[in-house]
């Protein structure tokens, strides 16, 4: 069975693990969290980046830092991961769901605007495949209605809007180092970047329960005490370890998981062009990662027998989202503003071919040939 992923390893890894773990320090904000946080400041151009155990303690932090409240909204797309919205749940706001572009599958930029009442605290632009939400238009409304923007750039680490990377265009970013994603600090792992310099010194805050302990450890403060409310959004250094291995050789995972992207949409492109399929579209300003290669066949039917073919020849192909405003929570937490015209029809006809550092030339020629099979 040629996986639909399988978690990217470089060989570096368990050498830079074996270091921390002699170090003596295995919990966060060791050496090798140091350096991947300045790596990402350095690569990026972020004010601040503090490593997390996960995205979605990156979505948490980044609520609680805006000071999201109960009766507060917060705008995104419905096509997203649940953390997306859980993190401002938790926080007692209601998610307002707006549609999304068909080219892109981020959010449509387009309808944010009528979406905005005098509740609005934030909006959170979602860059789906990697491939970057429209920011200008997005950051020109948020100064416009004095609102927060938060990133979720999940999937986008590597990529970039108009020359600037992903996750360091709106006041906050988060970054996911999920085995999934191109990147991993050994299974979970995740970022947030702090763009907006008055947040930095909370964030830190918020980061390590509560307490200005980052700052005792730099010798600022002789004591660190409870200084506001938060929890343990740390990541273990053991972890950015493994995360270290992976953005030193950072480039070469791009320039491989590029190279297969490339070579599915050569190989396919005909399918496009008789109508069959639709693949994946990066628009002019932005330079994408090559996080995911999609393809959206006609229809549910179409995508059922579709990802049953490759299954038969063991192949693993998935979907993904099941849009938020149908889940049960959604609808308990949120509404969807404007009409749904493409969020859940692109949804139900979208599949993901696998994709991942460590595949061969070998197994992608499978898979090709294998949708080959199934367009004929």
């Amino acid at each position: 069975m040629i996986p639909f992923n399988a978690p990217p390893v470089v060989g570096t890894e368990l050498g830079f693990m074996q270091t921390a773990m002699g170090s003596g320090k295995l919990c966060g904000d060791g050496s090798f969290t140091h350096r991947c946080q300045q790596w990402m400041e350095s690569q990026f151009g972020s004010a601040r980046v503090l490593l997390t155990p996960s995205c979605t303690a990156s979505l948490e932090m980044a609520a609680i830092l805006l000071d999201i409240q109960p009766g507060d909204e917060v705008i995104m797309p419905s096509y997203t991961f649940v953390s997306t919205a859980n993190a401002f749940v938790l926080r007692g706001a209601t998610i307002v769901f707006v549609d999304i572009r068909p080219d892109t599958m981020n959010i449509d930029e387009t309808l944010i605007e009528a979406a905005i009442t005098p509740q609005t605290r934030a909006i959170v632009p979602v860059h789906y495949a990697g491939v970057a939400c429209e920011m200008d238009h997005i950051m020109a409304l948020a100064k416009k209605y004095d609102l927060m923007v938060v990133e979720d750039a999940a999937q986008g680490v590597m990529s970039t809007y108009k020359g600037r990377a992903l996750g360091t265009i709106g006041h906050i970013g988060c970054y996911s180092f999920h085995e999934t994603k191109n990147y991993t600090a050994g299974g979970e792992g995740g970022a947030t970047l702090i763009n907006h310099p008055a947040l930095i010194d909370r964030a830190e805050i918020i980061r390590e329960k509560g307490t200005n302990r980052s700052q005792f450890f730099r010798g600022q403060v002789d004591k660190y005490t409870w200084r506001d409310i938060g929890s343990s959004y740390l990541m273990a250094d053991l972890q950015a370890a493994y995360l270290w291995g992976q953005l030193a050789a950072a480039q070469l995972i791009n320039q491989r998981r590029l190279s297969l992207w490339h070579r599915y949409r050569d190989a396919l492109t005909y399918g496009e062009e008789e109508g069959r399929l639709a693949l994946p579209r990066i628009p002019a300003d932005c330079v994408q990662n090559a996080h995911m290669f999609y393809l959206k066949l006609r229809d549910l039917d179409d995508r059922s027998a579709f990802i049953n073919h490759m299954k038969d020849a063991d192949i693993l192909t998935v979907f993904h989202y099941i849009p938020l405003h149908d889940c049960p929570a959604g609808q308990r937490f949120g509404r969807f503003h404007g009409q749904d015209t493409y969020t859940s029809a692109e949804s139900a006809r979208l599949v993901r071919l696998p994709l991942f550092y460590n595949m061969t030339d070998a197994q992608q020629t499978r898979v090709i040939d294998a949708v080959k099979r199934y367009l004929a």
